[in-house]
């Protein structure tokens, strides 16, 4: 499980620079956040499909890389990137910047997660909001 204080250490996603004021930053629930990321064509790089986080083993090197990287700036105490996420051209989910972050998390048991919505999507993602 993922110790809270971790979770707390996200900073501004570089991505939205320039554009802050396009977006805000609110706690979401993980597990519809991944149940509706599943039907994103990217999910089966991180997700088995049962949805659940792929074994580091079963990832390809550059993802392993990745996943790696975070968990150790977790396990140090760093500061993460805050995940941006959006709804996507087929109404699902989609994970745009920060996904190692997101998934990370997730795999290591958060239960919500700070994020970046896009100010014209909050209607969208109510039931998602922690």
């Amino acid at each position: 499980m993922t110790d809270p204080k971790s979770i707390e250490k996200l900073k501004d996603n570089p991505a939205i620079t320039g554009r802050e004021d396009k977006f805000v930053t609110m706690d979401v629930k993980v597990a519809p956040i991944l149940a509706s990321w599943r039907e994103s064509i990217f999910a089966h790089e991180w997700l088995t499909s049962d949805g659940l986080i792929r074994p580091l083993t079963d990832m390809s090197e550059p993802l392993r890389a990745k996943r790696l990287a975070v968990e150790k700036l977790i396990q140090d105490g760093g500061v993460l990137d805050r995940p941006v996420l959006g709804i996507g051209i087929l109404d699902n989910i989609e994970i745009g910047s920060a996904k190692d972050v997101f998934l990370v998390l997730a795999g290591q048991g958060a239960t919500s997660v700070s994020v970046h919505i896009p100010k014209s999507q909050i209607k969208d993602f109510r039931i998602f909001l922690r």
